[in-house]
């Protein structure tokens, strides 16, 4: 059973590009919440802050 760590070695600049691309994943997904969040409380209008508790 080999135990040792013969996995794949990334380059500096391969590591460089998946980092970017993580980050760039990440804020796209960020600006989706972000938008729908927004969409769904201009859906409910104005008018949701003045509802009895």
């Amino acid at each position: 059973m080999n135990t040792g760590d013969d996995g794949v070695k990334l380059t500096t600049e391969q590591k460089k590009r998946r980092r970017s691309r993580s980050l760039a994943i990440a804020l796209t997904l960020a600006a989706l919440v972000i938008l729908f969040y927004v969409v769904t409380i201009v859906k409910m209008g104005p008018e949701i802050m003045n509802r009895p508790l």
